[in-house]
């Protein structure tokens, strides 16, 4: 088999946490080749969606800012640019922090800054199988047109969202039945709004139409939250929001609307101060397990099936969205729950309810626990949700991305090491585990050390996480 090449550190998956791992782990000296198996970079910033960073948590319920690094820079830099919108929280809406972005220029701000850290790129190319001795990693095998290469490292780090590395490893993993996980979703995007008419309606039907997912820090009433609602002025203040209750319940009785998911869209920033409406809920299929190739194609057809349902209510039922029309959709499948792989700690429910604070942290979240998408009308169920305590944030320690069993391996993003409660695929944990596996791999790299062994002393980790711009301390 050809050997493509030897570097310090390999990422697998060039998703939104694979491309923060490389980064960081380039820019703390680490000789970086980045795989992807489709020919673009991004995952669900712009390639599965919902784009935008919207719902980016990168306050907490205090407004304190508890996310910064590679997430942040990517923001302010196209905030510069023009193709940003500054951080935004509605008061009403605290604890939800908006952090709206072109994701198409994100995603060719993201290639300039591969060339800037000197990444090297393998793309179309799919790993198929590791390369160990004994229980440590030595590389992946990877199959595209040229047929098979090695391409070998002294660190391994699997983003590929589903733990597919660590997988054929042989790194102890955990997923529900089928029958139990989150449903997947294709999200799409439209444009032709006529927002003063959207945002006329949701004013005038504020009382039972929406649910504004108004934080229970601030312990506001309903009827405070509805008054809010009434005087709702900027169209970026009701991204996300859930509703359209009874026109959503009339078009399914009518057989005009699936009756797997809700509705609500998150908006979406263009050139010359355009928002687009980006619908992630509008398409759902349960029961279905990602890891399972016949589940996954019926998934993709499936969502296609109905997103065209999902249009013509759109157009028909929602007020303002009469001349809309499809503008994009997404090439792949967003996948909502796969593999966690289990790591040396497991980070649990209870660490995140008393927002936990650990010695070897390397970022932080404000997620809740608990909270399941389902494949109903009621979209999301709340059951057994907790968050972390007097509106502040939890640690994610490092030892929640080093695999069991397995050496020379580091897992970034939603496959990092949780219970199932605590498993969180949004954006900003991506990000964050994405970076913090770039630097600690090339720390070991450099030292000649395994990351288990990195987990003695994680100072040098944190140190350079703090001069990238992560937020670590400080907080609440």
């Amino acid at each position: 088999m050809e050997i493509y090449g030897e570097y310090d550190v390999v990422v697998v998956g060039g998703g939104t946490s694979g491309v923060a791992a490389a980064i960081s782990a380039a820019r703390a000296g680490a000789n970086t080749i980045l795989i992807e198996r489709l020919g673009t970079l991004g995952g669900q910033m712009n390639v599965s969606g919902p784009p935008g960073f919207a719902y980016a948590y990168m306050f907490n319920p205090r407004c304190e800012q508890i996310i910064g690094g590679i997430m942040e820079e990517t923001h302010s830099r196209l905030l510069k640019e023009g193709h940003a919108l500054p951080h935004t929280t509605p008061d009403f809406r605290v604890g939800y922090s908006f952090s709206l972005v072109d994701p198409d220029y994100w995603c060719l701000l993201i290639f300039e800054m591969m060339a800037e850290s000197n990444v090297s790129l393998l793309l179309h190319s799919l790993a198929v199988d590791v390369l160990k001795e004994g229980n440590a990693i030595k590389g992946v095998v990877v199959d595209n047109y040229s047929g098979r290469q090695a391409v070998l490292g002294k660190v391994i780090i699997d983003c590929t969202g589903e733990g597919h590395v660590s997988a054929k490893a042989g790194a102890p993993f955990e997923q529900v039945p089928k029958e139990e996980l989150e449903p997947h979703t294709v999200s799409f995007t439209v444009d032709g709004v006529d927002w003063d008419k959207v945002l006329k309606y949701v004013r005038e039907n504020a009382a039972y139409e929406f649910n504004a997912m108004t934080h229970p820090y601030l312990n506001w009433t309903q009827e405070q939250i509805v008054e809010r609602i009434r005087n709702v002025k900027d169209i970026t203040e009701i991204s996300n929001f859930m509703g359209y209750y009874s026109l959503r319940d009339k078009a399914a009785a009518a057989g005009e609307y699936h009756p797997f998911s809700g509705v609500g869209f998150f908006i979406m920033p263009r050139d010359n101060g355009v928002f687009q409406a980006h619908f992630q809920h509008s398409s759902q299929v349960g029961n279905a397990d990602p890891t399972n190739i016949r589940d996954l194609t019926y998934c993709e057809a499936e969502c296609r099936k109905q997103i065209r349902m999902a249009l013509k209510f759109i157009k028909k039922y929602m007020p303002g969205f009469e001349k809309s029309y499809l503008t994009r959709l997404c090439m792949e499948l967003r996948i909502r729950e796969s593999r966690r792989i289990m790591g040396d700690y497991i980070l649990r429910k209870a660490d995140v309810a008393e927002a936990r604070k650990f010695p070897d942290v390397i970022g932080k979240s404000s997620f809740s626990s608990g909270a399941k998408h389902v494949a109903t009308k009621d979209t999301i169920t709340y059951e057994g949700i907790v968050y972390p305590k007097d509106g502040g944030s939890y640690d994610i320690p490092y030892r929640c991305l080093v695999p069991q069993v397995i050496e020379n391996l580091l897992v970034g993003g939603k496959a990092i090491s949780t219970d199932r409660d605590s498993y969180a695929r949004f954006l900003q944990e991506t990000m964050v585990t994405g970076q913090a596996a770039g630097v600690a791999a090339a720390v070991c790299a450099r030292k000649g050390i395994t990351p288990r062994q990195l987990e003695q002393d994680v100072s040098e980790l944190q140190s350079i996480l703090l001069k990238q711009g992560a937020i670590l301390y400080g907080t609440h």
